[in-house]
């Protein structure tokens, strides 16, 4: 059936001038970018990362949606459409009376996805939905209620999304699912095929749709989302390398905008909507579920590049190697992290406290240095400033917000998982902080090991490397728990934050270790409970 399909729609677009029937198709505003992003897909070589041509009753690949406030937004994310086809989508719920239709609307033919904002969400119960197009095809799942009820709300967090590995992700679909998370949150790299983030983007929906089809999901992109190795975004402004590190978007800002649409539409409104340089939107928000308020930012969106602003140390211009540099020298004044606005966001949302509430911060990376060696064993950095270690003056403006909210603050992006209390003035006085393993980690590992191999102030028994370190920034923070690439899952795997009303309880398991067995064993060091109240 689906080759009598494709073979008669083959000969219908061969044998028919297409500015004469309406199947006029839209070029890409990003030459050399993206071979799928527009309807023209059918004239190119089969996609090598996942097979787009599938069958016209598949064509919607999946949603993805989030509830805050009573507000339901949720993003359909459709396969490429031929010219012949419908570009309408429809968003339907189950009542006491059947399916009804409560919304319609336009696929944006750049990326091939529609996002669905309804307001007045009823959040008390659960509400199955379902997203068509044309007549077949057809995606079910469902919105769940707001879990207020339950005395602790589990995330489930994850992290980069290797392309060394194009297979499914079963063992995280059926561990998580056991664990049935509240809410899920992928903190960056969900693609690593830099130029084609529409056919990598399905890829990762199709490999974790059956976890977000059910539950509210946060996404938010990274630098290898949006084509670079690094980003340090600098308000928009257009880099002069594809490295980045001058400061920048590399590749057009039409591109780029895409990307954000397809990840972040289904997120709660942002907190101040207006557009960074090059019109490239903005999505910092905050997001109420259960007993839980989220921030979530953009920490690297307003970040400041290194290359011709500090001194060059090593033998990149965010690679330090001299350990008897003084890190004060790169502290220099004007540079920024966060930026104004997300500071004023952040001290806005930590004004707001209500009893019983706990606050969590969601971004890309961590606040400090927690790794010494990158990529392979004898590779190591004295300071590495693509973490947001650097710049230390933004890092503790950052730092004393969060600390001033009681939060917890959950990232991906390292690599390695750490569990790290920061430091601001003095030793254990800031916030807590998870950075969660990478999904797949055959790409490019970190590992903690101080040079000296003893431990610090305050260690623990469980691991050697713990207790009080000052990082590669003269930052002070204290760690907990790290999970090195040594065992079978090469350091790989997911973190679960099991968020109650007195204790918060940080999780960190192995990519392979099947759950469903008595006995299932974490990554040495987890888990780690920290006292609330």
């Amino acid at each position: 059936m689906r080759l009598l399909f494709c073979v008669t729609i083959g000969i219908l677009l061969f044998s028919c001038e297409p500015s004469k029937k309406g199947f006029s198709f839209q070029k890409a505003p990003f030459e050399g970018l993206d071979t799928i992003a527009t309807n023209d897909w059918w004239n190119r070589k089969p996609n090598p990362i996942i097979d787009v041509n599938v069958p016209r009753e598949e064509v919607v690949a999946f949603g993805i949606y989030t509830v805050s406030n009573q507000i339901l937004k949720i993003t359909a994310q459709l396969f490429p459409l031929l010219p012949v086809e419908t570009r309408s989508v429809r968003l339907e719920i189950e009542t006491e009376k059947g399916w009804i239709e409560i919304a319609q609307q336009e696929v944006n033919e750049i990326g091939w996805n529609t996002t669905f904002r309804i307001p007045d969400w009823d959040d008390t119960k659960d509400i199955a939905y379902r997203l068509l197009h044309g007549e077949d095809s057809v995606f079910e799942g469902m919105i769940r209620k707001n879990p207020k009820d339950k005395e602790t709300l589990i995330l489930a967090a994850l992290s980069c999304n290797s392309n060394q590995d194009r297979a499914g992700r079963p063992h995280y679909v059926k561990n998580l699912s056991h664990w049935d998370p509240d809410v899920l949150f992928f903190a960056g790299d969900q693609s690593y095929d830099h130029k084609e983030h529409t056919a990598a983007w399905l890829k990762f929906g199709m490999q974790f749709r059956e976890l977000f089809r059910n539950r509210p999901c946060i996404t938010i992109p990274d630098d290898h989302d949006i084509g670079q190795g690094n980003l340090w975004g600098e308000n928009g402004k257009i880099a002069k390398y594809v490295e980045g590190n001058d400061g920048g978007y590399f590749y057009s800002h039409e591109y780029i905008k895409m990307v954000h649409r397809t990840q972040t539409a289904h997120l709660p409104d942002p907190f101040d909507p207006t557009p960074i340089e090059q019109g490239i939107p903005v999505y910092y928000t905050h997001l109420n579920w259960g007993n839980v308020d989220f921030a979530i930012l953009e920490d690297r969106k307003f970040k400041s590049g290194p290359n011709g602003k500090i001194p060059q140390q090593g033998p990149r211009p965010d690679h330090i190697r001299n350990p008897e540099y003084d890190p004060a020298s790169i502290d220099v004044e004007g540079l920024v992290l966060l930026g104004e606005r997300q500071l004023q966001f952040l001290e806005t949302w930590a004004a707001k406290q209500q009893e019983g509430v706990q606050k969590v911060v969601l971004s890309q990376t961590g606040f400090c240095g927690g790794a010494h060696i990158h990529g392979q064993l004898d590779n190591r950095l004295h300071a590495d400033l693509d973490s947001n270690g650097w710049p230390q003056t933004g890092r503790n403006k950052a730092l004393r917000l969060i600390q001033k909210a009681n939060a917890i603050h959950v990232a991906g992006d390292q690599h390695i998982a750490t569990l790290i209390q920061h430091g601001i003035d003095r030793f254990q006085d800031g916030p807590w902080a998870f950075v969660v393993p990478a999904i797949v980690n055959d790409y490019y590992s970190r590992w903690w090991w101080p040079e000296d191999e003893q431990p610090g102030a305050n260690n623990n028994s469980l691991l050697p490397w713990t207790g009080n370190y000052l990082d590669g920034f003269n930052n002070k923070i204290t760690m907990h728990a790290y999970a090195n690439p040594d065992a079978s899952s090469n350091g790989a795997g997911y973190g679960l934050v099991k968020i109650g009303s007195t204790a918060i309880t940080f999780e960190c398991w192995p990519r392979f270790e099947d759950v469903t067995h008595p006995g299932a064993q974490q990554f040495k060091g987890w888990p780690y409970t920290l006292k609330t109240r």
